[in-house]
């Protein structure tokens, strides 16, 4: 493997650590991915904003909705990221399948 491989493998990885700091752990949306944030669990709910690349984001919580296929696999499940906003799970790498945070309410 040459230096630039092994430098574009370091860039990678790090683009998919969960960062933990004193205001909470955050989460890296799918590298390559704008995604969008919704005013609900599912696609049929309005966009709120889209998330730049690279984006890193909290789960505040996280609720059952419509099942999306994304780069890490297919889920129903959808992450609180602010006040009345969510993304699907499918997009975000949380480094293990199911719920890492409480269901919302």
């Amino acid at each position: 493997m040459g230096v630039e491989e092994h430098t574009q493998d370091r860039a990678a990885a790090e683009e998919l650590k969960v960062e933990t700091t004193a205001s909470g752990t955050r989460y890296p949306i799918a590298p390559g991915y704008r995604v969008n944030v919704r005013t609900g669990p599912g696609t049929d709910y309005r966009i709120v904003r889209t998330l730049p690349y690279g984006q890193k984001i909290p789960i505040y919580c996280q609720k059952p909705g419509e099942r999306v296929t994304g780069p890490y696999g297919t889920s129903n499940l959808w992450d609180n990221i602010a006040n009345g906003q969510f993304v699907s799970d499918a997009y975000v790498y949380t480094g293990r399948d199911g719920y890492i945070a409480p269901r919302c309410d």
